[in-house]
């Protein structure tokens, strides 16, 4: 006798991919909905906390507003450490001084810095424990594909289950097989240059100041840890990058602070450096039938202004208000691309004019962009106005990111 098929789970949302915006999501949604609300995310990895890569990033003060809002913030802050100050120079790569072209108040507020730089792992552990705290549930296994009808779509997984659910959400990166199988085209390009990222400790302190030196290969950050220690992340050629990277330690610590300079004392490599590839893509459309794109899924940029990852905390913010108010008042959750697009676009077009001027040996370019910089450092308004850009809160801001639950 024939055993019937057990019937499909059910999930009120189904996100795929477990990483910042993966996680950020669900915990914002259960949060803000509720254990009635079911949220499900699908990640091969997703039943562990994740191991140290040695990656940081710039969390802007609206994610730190979010992560506030959904309980997570506690967490993190004791790794966290405040960006104060910002300093930007332009020069060439063996110049023995780097002029100050530009310098900025780390605050948008009193006692508030624009920008914590936080170890990736320790954000994705705090948004895990979270997750698990709410009542999420955590699917270790990826999504195989997917059927979408006017209504629900039928989420088939790699583990053989099927799950049906009203919205899948593709969290699964700038590679997303899920916008792929969706239909969704991109616009964009390659760089031909590469992030080289690593971590340092270093003699003095640097007192939360960040730098960020535009050289003609591309700019050179580094960003202040907790601790004597920074995360650099250097734009190089991608070959060159790349054999960066394969150099013994000490030859690549001599490349290293030929950048680096002398401010911060003798300084020592914490972990070995990578190479990440660097572009431009953005999705034709952030929806389809019964799918959004959220994300890395949604846009890859240049992290020439710090906003790759805090651009996806935008995605996350708007999607949960957009989800919040469709189960609540019975509005349209589709509201959320002609939201993002937008946003989106600017930052895209913005980051990539910057990396443009800056990523070049062109001595006429190289006056007038110091001129440029010049006459921002003079202009406090406008240097107030681009410190609440980087900090995100500018512009129609998700409720999420001014620290309340959608």
């Amino acid at each position: 006798m024939n055993q019937e098929a057990p019937s499909p789970a059910r999930t009120a949302v189904l996100i795929a991919g477990g990483g910042l915006a993966g996680l950020s999501l669900a915990v914002a949604l259960k949060a803000a909905l509720g254990a009635s609300f079911s949220v499900t995310v699908a990640d091969p990895s997703i039943d562990a906390p994740p191991a140290d890569s040695g990656r940081a990033s710039a969390f802007a003060a609206a994610a730190r507003r979010m992560f506030e809002a959904t309980g997570v913030w506690d967490t993190i802050a004791p790794e966290a450490q405040p960006i104060l100050d910002m300093v930007v120079t332009d020069s060439r790569t063996l110049d023995v001084v780097r002029p100050v072209f530009l310098t900025f108040d780390g605050e948008v507020a009193p006692g508030e810095p624009f920008a914590h730089m936080a170890p990736n792992a320790v954000v994705i552990r705090a948004l895990w424990e979270r997750a698990k705290a709410l009542g999420v549930i955590l699917a270790p296994t990826s999504v195989a594909g997917f059927e979408a009808d006017a209504h629900e779509t039928r989420v088939t997984l790699a583990d053989g289950r099927v799950v049906v659910t009203p919205l899948l959400v593709a969290c699964d990166g700038g590679r997303s097989r899920l916008r792929d199988l969706a239909g969704i085209r991109t616009v964009g390009w390659d760089y031909g240059q590469s992030g080289v990222v690593c971590t340092v400790a270093h003699e003095h302190d640097h007192e939360g100041r960040a730098e960020e030196h535009f050289l003609p290969a591309g700019p050179f950050a580094i960003l202040p840890l907790t601790g004597r220690r920074s995360s650099i992340v250097w734009t190089e050629e991608t070959g060159r990058a790349e054999r960066l990277c394969r150099l013994p330690a000490e030859l690549f610590l001599d490349e290293l602070e030929t950048r680096f300079g002398h401010r911060l004392g003798e300084i020592r490599l914490l972990d070995r450096p990578a190479a990440y590839p660097l572009g431009l893509k953005v999705a034709r459309d952030f929806v389809a039938p019964r799918l959004a794109l959220v994300g890395d899924a949604a846009h890859v940029i240049h992290p020439i202004a710090g906003q790759g990852i805090n651009m996806g905390f935008r995605d996350v913010a708007a999607l949960a208000e957009c989800l919040a108010d469709a189960a609540r008042l019975g509005m349209d959750h589709g509201r959320y691309q002609r939201w993002r697009r937008f946003d989106t676009a600017v930052m895209g077009v913005t980051t990539d004019g910057l990396n443009r001027l800056f990523s070049n040996g062109s001595q006429p370019l190289r006056f007038v962009r110091d001129l440029g910089l010049g006459l921002v450092d003079r202009m406090p308004g406008l240097k107030s106005f681009f410190i609440r850009q980087a900090a995100g809160i500018t512009g129609e801001v998700p409720k999420l990111l001014r620290g309340q639950t959608p």
